[in-house]
């Protein structure tokens, strides 16, 4: 086999807010990628408006760094080592962007918060990257932290890694356990750009004011790209990108053979046929650009242009002798939610140019699986309407949210799990959930938790005022909770889950006691209705709005919902306006976000989602006829009971 000395391509991993984007940010500030006179962006990666709206990375994006220190010399590129550096989510959600990262590098630099250690995601991530046998880089990072506690994070980390390896052993995969327990170790504070091998002391920032230290340890520790000499050509497709000038862009990991600007070449397709075209342009990525090239060899990793309907996990190949590689493979989706055109009366109503047809929404759906590996899109028995699954909630309320921006009006329904029938019983998605809480409310979380049907696995108190909960919970528990989890915290507990397998069905999970205040007919809220209404409950819509019969306008106070007329108008006299000192006594109303809007949602409530305004409703508008469908749903329920 022979080698490319010159390249080394690493993913950066962590679970969410350890730093993984503020360190590639300084990864391409120490190698002069800006100019001196350059202002440069915070989270630079983090290119997308929902993303640094959030504060979190959704899609995995690569960059590249020119390393030339002393180390260039010395492993024959004198001219500079190219370092290919994939930046990838932290939220579990997301994580076929993990997978794909992690299918196009040699190794992964793992980041893990010198305060808050290992969480769910690095754990996720790290079996993903011992599955594919890759080599380790431990960064502790955030050492700076007037909370940190490097020691006990790194013991916690050593043991993760000891834990998940002997699991992934078990499962028939060979891996050197001697190798991966001598990991080289960082500390970092990747804010200000400093890293050293040497450990500072808690809450400090470490001796050494650069990089170097890490950059060291990527060129001797990453493995350069190995590649057979008399092999075809072998180039995967791992992510899709667009050009206003050249249309949509390939981004490909050159695994064997040269791929060249002009040349035909093959494309083996999902199903396995080979399809003949002709790279039209070949662009390496500069740091943040990308520059023309005229070929590109093993290791490299590239965006191509010349096949207008490629898709991710395909491959490039020799037309003449065509190997393609695997396909990538992702874990199965465990949330659905449903997309529907918006029927409501206001649909279209509020703005020019909204796309509101079915053929619309399921075309942009298409679109979507062509770039998005970890989701499916299913029929259901309505035309108007179809099954998205993904990986969690967060991952399928950012696309709805994307297509409210780009001008779709639509509804999305409550998130489902997607059950499975194992050995003849029915079994529903698990999660491994941990809770950071302060102390003095670690009774309200359990307690939380156990009408979700939580079942604690770990407790730990590090001694600092705060408790690290961990708890096996159905994933229908989850949808909700964070909400739930603030209130009973006073806005301090801290969420976060992964995946954990299948169990059997927990039974029925009451997710929301409060009932819904639902409008009776159309017409424009009233601020004399609502004065008088507001010691029911509490209201989501202002003043003058416009509503209609079936709108959720609140949340009432009691269980069960609450038909409200909010359209009275105050008869007009010779003494005072209709509206005279109503509008100081009314309480604020509750603005929800996309994302509150689903956990708030029931199972016979949907979202509607416009580029103007977020509504919940009901699935059925007309209250006579949804009056009649719920009197069939409890009967069947009854039934249902009285059978077992």
């Amino acid at each position: 086999m022979a080698v490319r000395s010159d390249i080394r391509n690493v993913a950066i991993v962590a679970h969410v807010d350890h730093g993984k984007t503020t360190l590639v940010n300084a990864m391409l500030e120490q190698s002069h990628v800006f100019s001196p006179r350059e202002a440069v962006p915070d989270r630079v990666m983090d290119s997308g408006d929902i993303e640094r709206e959030k504060g979190i990375t959704i899609l995995a994006k690569n960059t590249a760094v020119t390393y030339k220190g002393p180390l260039a010399e010395k492993y024959g590129s004198p001219e500079g080592i190219t370092i290919n550096v994939v930046d990838t989510p932290g939220h579990a959600d997301f994580g076929g962007e993990v997978e794909r990262g992690i299918s196009m590098v040699d190794g992964v630099v793992l980041l893990v918060d010198a305060s808050e250690g290992p969480l769910p995601q690095t754990r996720f991530v790290l079996r993903k990257a011992l599955e594919a046998k890759l080599p380790l880089i431990l960064v502790v990072n955030k050492t700076d932290r007037p909370d940190a506690r490097i020691a006990e994070v790194l013991d916690a980390t050593n043991d993760l890694v000891l834990g998940i390896a002997q699991d992934v052993m078990e499962e028939g995969v060979d891996l050197d356990l001697d190798k991966i327990l001598e990991m080289p170790v960082l500390y970092a504070a990747a804010k200000v750009g400093h890293c050293d091998t040497v450990r500072p002391a808690d809450g400090e920032v470490p001796a050494n004011d650069n990089l170097e230290p890490l950059f060291e340890a990527i060129i001797k520790n990453i493995p350069a790209p190995h590649y057979d000499p008399d092999m075809s050509l072998q180039a995967h497709v791992t992510n899709l990108d667009s050009s206003d000038f050249l249309g949509r862009l390939a981004l490909i990991r050159v695994y064997n053979g040269t791929i060249k600007a002009g040349k035909q070449y093959g494309l083996s397709r999902v199903d396995g046929s080979i399809e003949n075209f002709k790279v039209t342009e070949l662009l390496r990525t500069d740091g943040l650009d990308r520059k023309h090239t005229d070929e590109a060899g093993p290791g490299d990793i590239v965006a191509m242009a010349g096949v207008s309907d490629i898709m991710i996990g395909e491959t490039v190949v020799d037309p003449n002798d065509p190997k393609p590689l695997p396909l990538i493979h992702v874990d199965a989706p465990a949330i659905s939610m449903t997309f529907g055109t918006n029927d409501s009366p206001l649909a279209g109503t509020e703005g020019k140019d909204h796309k509101l047809t079915a053929r619309m929404i399921k075309d942009r759906l298409d679109r979507e699986l062509v770039g998005n590996v970890s989701i499916r899109v299913l029929p259901t028995d309505r035309p108007d309407a179809w099954e998205v699954q993904g990986r969690g909630e967060l991952a399928l309320s950012v696309l709805a949210e994307e297509m409210r921006r780009e001008g779709y009006e639509l509804t999305v329904g409550r998130p489902q799990v997607v059950t499975k029938v194992i050995d003849g019983q029915l079994c529903e998605p698990m999660e491994h959930a941990t809770i950071d809480t302060p102390q003095e409310y670690m009774g309200a979380v359990t307690q939380l938790m156990a009408g979700r049907k939580g079942q604690m696995t770990s407790m730990k108190n590090h001694g600092s005022g705060w408790v690290r909960l961990e708890f096996s919970v159905p994933s229908r528990g989850l949808i909700g909770f964070r909400t739930n989890l603030l209130t009973a915290t006073h806005g301090t507990g801290i969420e976060s889950s992964i995946a954990d397998g299948y169990a059997p069905w927990a039974g029925k999970i009451e997710t929301r006691l409060n009932g819904s205040m639902v409008c009776d007919r159309q017409g424009t809220a009233s601020p004399y209705a609502m004065q008088k209404l507001q010691a029911r409950g509490n209201f989501f819509v202002e003043p003058q709005s416009p509503v209609y019969e079936g709108q959720i306008v609140g949340i009432n106070s009691k269980p069960g919902d609450l038909d409200v007329n909010v359209t009275l108008a105050k008869h007009m006299t010779n003494m005072r306006s209709s509206t005279a000192d109503v509008l100081e006594t009314l309480t604020p109303p509750i603005q929800m976000s996309l994302e509150e809007s689903l956990d708030f949602a029931n199972e016979d409530e949907c979202v509607e989602v416009t580029p103007e305004a977020i509504r919940v409703r009901k699935i059925i508008l007309d209250r006579e006829q949804w009056y009649k469908w719920n009197a069939r749903r409890l009967r069947k329920e009854k039934a249902a009971a009285t059978q077992k």
